[in-house]
């Protein structure tokens, strides 16, 4: 923690002239002014009792906390208590600002009515420190802070004193001259380091802006491998008559460092040289606070740990390191949950999953996976998938992960039946943050039955995924997009056909003020190559019902050959969402889905249908529980479908 230290001014002479100002800056903490003559006084008090008057005030305030620290945080209001707050001609902002450091708006705001007279004065006692904070914060270092209770200055007020009613409070702030920078210095800087604009001459002096410079020298240094670099002086002195905060600051950079070897602590089923082969920390490189960060990442993503921390030791490696530490605390090892949805025609799906941790002690995660959808539906018949997925974290190197999948699933859908198995053996690269890319090798073997009689399938593929996701949450994001390809080049055995089968998936989210998000989704999906009898049917495409087109009958749509209906060998996908938040818990949306099916590997346009309607959303901590109604706007459908699930529709 980096602090700056620096004294109040004590007398008038200091008062009417210039005097190094006690800001108690502390760059990662609550700014905390230190006593004097702030405390319900003006800089420019011309009492000469004030160092004695001061004296008594901080005595006062102290014993005060501490009788009341327990009561502030929990007590409640009573009724008919009342706050003034008087700031003259403030800014909106500021007197916000003021309330929301303030200890008596937390009583008054708080709904219940238990609250004591003495945890007024208390709170009252306590405020004095934090409106100052709040006036520092803003530019204001001449300012004269009065609190009346009762008609009593709080300060001078026992804490033992017992008063009958809960008082009335009058809080009046004189803020003076706001302060600009005069002087505004940080040195060293180190190269291509940007120092905010707020820190510079003529600019209002707020003590955010001198925390945020040096904080921003400091990492500065530190992202060059200067990993002690801290603020090693300072010197801020106000300048009263002119109403002007001079500011210098002095950092050292210490010496240039690297990474050591890492050391693990709190591991116990998870074996230390498997953290550190995920955590990837760069050893005999130069220190950078980013790969400390993505090694805190890596860790966390595997989902082994409940917790991670990476601390940097306070000395220096005789070897020029900088000794690094990572805690962990290891998560249960199993987990098990399960999931539903139901839809007006393609009825109840069930899903269920059961996750081991830390599968084999190198933070590897087997999950079983079951869902049976179509219960009571009208839509051929259950469909059953069993998916077994094993992932070995930084098996490949440390961003890249082993992934295998075994699949199987039996489809009755209303225009085909399918019974198949899918293995595929992948490698997970994490290129960012939010660009994650797969790749590997796969097998697929299928029976199918539809319009064109009963086949069967081999093939062998190379399925390649990549996810660029910049959403800020995936159950209900507001703002962001996410962009998702899906290519399987597919080799056919045994006779059966090669191609490639292409799926791409396009969102995005744009909040329009405080209530209402504009959501957008756009897909596509193409097979190239095989002829529509020559394609298993489940590489085939199909619109209507959720996740498509609501409204309509689920896959209602697709290639019409006489009296049969097969699925095509294109698809293309749009939907428009209004969300409106009516309250903390509910919401309304007003969507409209459109879907088009071809019977070429690119859409024609000729067979299309759309529907839209409203939809209720309830928010929980596991996502938006969804209620959507919609009915057909084009196309054969008729009629009016309802969708209950968790989570957005998309």
């Amino acid at each position: 923690m980096l602090h700056f230290f620096s004294k109040i001014c004590q007398s008038k002479a200091d008062v009417n002239g210039s005097c190094l100002v006690g800001l108690g800056l502390s760059l990662h903490g609550q700014i905390k002014p230190l006593g004097g003559p702030t405390l319900g006084r003006n800089f420019a008090n011309r009492d000469k009792n004030w160092a004695d008057r001061k004296a008594v005030v901080a005595h006062h305030f102290i014993k005060s906390v501490a009788l009341g620290l327990g009561l502030i945080v929990l007590a409640q209001t009573a009724v008919g208590q009342s706050i003034l707050l008087d700031v003259g001609d403030a800014s909106d902002d500021l007197r916000s600002d003021i309330r929301a450091a303030s200890l008596l708006y937390v009583l008054k705001d708080d709904d219940a009515s238990d609250a004591s007279p003495q945890d007024f004065v208390a709170a009252a006692q306590a405020d004095y420190a934090r409106v100052v904070a709040t006036l520092y914060a803003n530019g204001y270092y001449s300012s004269t802070v009065s609190i009346m209770v009762n008609g009593r200055e709080a300060a001078g007020l026992s804490p033992f004193e017992r008063l009958s009613t809960v008082p009335d409070v009058v809080i009046t702030i004189d803020r003076g001259r706001r302060f600009q920078f005069g002087r505004a210095d940080v040195t060293p800087v180190k190269d291509a380091t940007v120092v905010p604009e707020t820190f510079a001459t003529g600019e209002t002096a707020k003590v955010g802006s001198v925390r945020d410079a040096a904080s921003a020298v400091v990492d500065g240094w530190r992202d060059a491998g200067h990993a002690k670099a801290q603020v090693s002086g300072q010197q801020i002195t106000a300048q009263h008559a002119e109403a002007k905060l001079d500011v210098a600051i002095e950092i050292d950079p210490g010496p240039r460092l690297r990474f050591g070897e890492l050391g693990v602590e709190g591991n116990v089923d998870v074996r230390t040289e498997r953290v550190r082969r995920i955590a990837g920390l760069p050893e005999g490189e130069t220190f950078s606070p980013v790969e400390i960060d993505r090694a805190t990442n890596r860790l966390r993503r595997t989902g082994a740990f409940k917790s991670v921390a990476v601390i940097e030791g306070d000395g220096i490696g005789s070897d020029g390191t900088q000794p690094v530490t990572v805690q962990v605390v290891e998560q249960t090892p199993r987990r098990f949950g399960f999931g539903g949805e139901i839809s007006s025609l393609e009825g109840l799906t069930l899903s269920g999953f059961w996750m081991r941790r830390n599968f084999r002690g190198g933070a590897e995660r087997l999950r079983l996976e079951a869902e049976i959808a179509g219960i009571g539906g009208d839509t051929g018949g259950t469909d059953t998938t069993l998916t077994a997925t094993y992932r070995r974290p930084a098996h490949f190197g440390t961003n890249t992960d082993l992934n295998v999948l075994a699949q199987f699933q039996e489809l009755n859908e209303p225009n085909f039946y399918s019974r198949g198995v899918t293995l595929e053996f992948l490698g997970t690269r994490i290129v960012t943050e939010n660009l994650t890319a797969k790749g590997g090798i796969g097998y697929i073997a299928s029976v199918d039955r539809d319009a064109n009689g009963e086949s069967r399938f081999q093939f062998l593929t190379l399925p390649f995924n990549l996810t660029w996701d910049r959403r800020d949450g995936p159950l209900n994001p507001r703002d962001g997009f996410y962009l998702g390809s899906n290519l399987m080049p597919f080799i056919g055995v045994a006779g059966s056909q090669h191609g490639m089968r292409v799926e791409l998936d396009g969102r995005a989210y744009r909040a329009v003020g405080d209530k209402t998000v504009l959501a957008f989704r756009g897909q596509f999906g193409s097979v190239i190559g095989p002829e529509i009898s020559e394609a298993p049917v489940d590489f085939l495409f199909y619109s209507g019902g959720g996740g498509t087109v609501r409204g309509h009958s689920y896959q209602s749509l697709g290639v019409v050959n006489g009296t049969n209906t097969t699925g095509g060998r294109s698809y293309v996908g749009a939907s428009l969402e209004a969300r409106y938040e009516i309250s903390d818990s509910f919401g309304l949306v007003g969507f409209y889905d459109y879907g088009m099916i071809g019977e070429d590997s690119f859409p024609d346009g000729d067979d299309s249908h759309a529907g839209a309607g409203l939809g209720i959303r309830y928010n929980t901590s596991l996502g938006p529980i969804r209620f959507d109604v919609a009915t057909p706007v084009s196309g054969n459908g008729d009629g009016v479908q309802f969708y209950v699930g968790i989570g957005q529709a998309f």
